[in-house]
């Protein structure tokens, strides 16, 4: 059985995110969604809210998993016995950091591939960092998120964001 991990910090989760983990899902067996923590960022979600939302936007997938993490993706890809990372790329910008990235995980854990799969062209502009943006000044996100999660994430975001 093929795991991938396909991990984000998802703060929040985007319809861009649901696409590449749906479509990982059909290449996979098992895909474990994992929130990193990343303690040079001030996340708009906890950890914990991350996940419930994830929870939310992903239940119609039965092949995945949701789960948080801290420490190295090396490591953590280890633990889930996972064959491959998933990333998505948007641009050529994203590439060459997600590139480095995939090289330096490989290092660290020879037993692990990266797979980088192209956003779908509907979602290329897309990214929490937008979502927070278009939010914070009052603008409409029910294009960029899931009709399940919209509430909850325009709540947060439109109260003026980070916790």
């Amino acid at each position: 059985m093929a795991t991938a991990v396909c991990p984000g910090s998802f703060d929040p989760v985007t319809l861009g995110h649901v696409d590449i983990v749906r479509r990982a899902s059909k290449m996979f067996d098992h895909v474990v969604v994992a929130v990193m923590t990343n303690p040079e960022k001030r996340p708009s979600f906890t950890a914990e809210e991350r996940v419930a939302l994830l929870k939310i936007a992903l239940r119609d997938i039965p092949n995945v998993e949701i789960d948080c993490f801290n420490g190295l993706l090396a490591d953590y890809t280890r633990v889930k016995n996972a064959a491959a990372i998933v990333k998505g790329l948007r641009a050529v910008s994203d590439f060459e950091y997600e590139f480095q990235m995939a090289l330096t995980n490989k290092k660290l854990n020879p037993d692990v591939e990266t797979v980088f799969l192209t956003t779908s062209a509907e979602y290329m502009y897309l990214s929490s960092s937008i979502v927070k943006q278009v939010a914070s000044f009052g603008g409409d996100i029910s294009g960029f998120v899931a009709r399940e999660t919209l509430q909850q994430i325009k709540e947060r975001l439109c109260k003026g964001g980070a916790r």
